[in-house]
């Protein structure tokens, strides 16, 4: 009788255990963990008829619940914090750990030593197509520009684990120079300028817990990019500036990004001086030389600084040559295939491509195969640009919508493909396309 009622009292405390989290879910209005960097199901499923017949209503509730139990914020935190400690591995998708606790993305580590070389044919047609387009823009008025950014693969290689470390026969970045060069395409190497500051500058120019160049470093960038664009353009804009610099052992702006993302329990030290410069902006009323820039996400800060309105006539950042910022239809997020394509180019005074070396693989996210075909074979062209309206139409949308973003984002990390591959292959099946 007694073994029974033990028995009952221990499954009764493992009922309780089990129950608790469903408890303070049930009594807490916002369960949405604060968590960096995951894809969260923000709008609960609606039950109708659609959705329940369809056998959808189970699986997004499930994972809707997933994502809002109580302690799924606090389970995070204690896992990741469990490798970091034990393993050092840090929880974040293609991120890894360095000497000296510096945090790298594993393929700009590639990128550094070489081992995510492109076919150098490709470059070359690249380069070629590159300098039919240069030409064209010519005639128009508009200077193309193609901009190399540093990858911290390379300026911090000292940090980098020796099991990745091998002598290097040529990167991308040294393809992309020297083709650039002998097709006289116009270049601005901030990759090798930077290898060149670090005996001396001052400041890091690349944080330890950040992936992009550091707050200073970008400063540096960008008054380099206007210097270079007044000579090419043959114009005055308006200069970057600062007589002040704040030097604070705290990250801020996007120098921790890393760290954010790898949601620990308990943060590191960041024990590491960072500048900041306090910036302002002179002769603006020069500011009527329009960039358009094509990027990846190392031109977010200078977005953020205010550096398209103050010096480039309040030119757009096409980010990935997909999302529109700002967008010129307020309150919708616009794309760049919603644009009348030639338009968008031809009103500018400058075009940048502006790519650091991990992303060199795919710099300028299909521009250049784009304007080549646009001016020299309008008619497919046209063509082309109406089926892949249909497809980015459906990727848009899944973009867009956190269900549907999270099966592309487990999608891309279970074929270990890049996200937008992903998009792609969901689009083109929602559209009925076939590969």
């Amino acid at each position: 009788m007694s073994g029974k009622k033990t028995y009952s009292i221990h499954a009764l405390v493992i009922w309780v255990a089990i129950s608790i989290p469903l408890f303070v879910s049930l009594g807490k209005k916002d369960n949405k963990p604060d968590l960096v960097g995951l894809v969260i199901s923000d709008t609960k499923p609606k039950l109708n008829s659609e959705n329940w017949f369809s056998g959808n209503y189970q699986t997004e509730m499930d994972d809707y619940n997933s994502d809002h139990w109580a302690y799924k914020e606090k389970m995070v935190r204690i896992n990741n914090q469990f490798y970091y400690d034990f393993f050092n591995q840090i929880r974040v998708n293609g991120f890894v750990i360095g000497k000296e606790d510096y945090v790298f993305s594993e393929s700009y580590i590639f990128s550094a030593y070489g081992d995510d070389d492109i076919n150098e044919k490709n470059i070359i047609t690249l380069m070629q197509k590159a300098k039919v387009v240069q030409d064209t823009l010519a005639k128009k008025g508009i200077d193309l520009l193609f901009v190399y950014a540093p990858g911290k693969g390379k300026y911090c290689d000292e940090y980098i684990e020796d099991k990745y470390k091998h002598p290097i026969k040529q990167t991308n970045h040294s393809l992309f120079l020297k083709h650039g060069t002998e097709k006289g395409i116009n270049q601005l190497d901030l990759y090798t300028y930077f290898l060149k500051l670090k005996a001396t500058t001052k400041y890091p120019l690349f944080p330890k817990f950040g992936h992009h160049w550091s707050y200073y470093g970008e400063c540096i960038a960008v008054d380099t990019i206007i210097k270079h664009i007044e000579k090419l353009h043959k114009v005055q804009m308006p200069h970057l500036v600062w007589n002040e610099v704040e030097v604070v052992d705290t990250a801020r702006n996007r120098d921790a990004d890393v760290l954010k993302s790898m949601n620990l329990l308990n943060n590191p030290d960041q024990n590491m001086k960072l500048a900041y410069p306090k910036i302002g902006f002179i002769n603006d009323t020069l500011n009527y030389t329009r960039v358009l820039t094509i990027s990846d996400s190392y031109w977010w800060g200078p977005v953020y600084m205010g550096v398209p309105s103050y010096c480039f006539a309040g030119g757009q950042f096409w980010y990935y040559y997909n999302r529109v910022v700002p967008s010129p239809v307020q309150g919708q997020k616009v794309e760049v295939w919603q644009l009348d394509l030639k338009e968008g180019i031809e009103s500018n005074d400058v075009i940048m491509l502006l790519y650091s070396d991990g992303n060199l693989s795919g710099f300028g996210n299909e521009f250049i195969n784009d304007a080549y075909e646009m001016y020299t074979s309008p008619a497919t062209f046209n063509a082309r640009m109406e089926k892949k309206r249909t497809i980015q139409t459906y990727a848009k949308e899944i973009r867009e919508t956190p269900v549907l973003l999270k099966k592309a984002t487990q999608k891309s990390n279970d074929l270990r493909i890049p996200l937008d591959s992903a998009i792609k292959i969901d689009a083109m099946k929602m559209a009925g396309i076939n590969q």
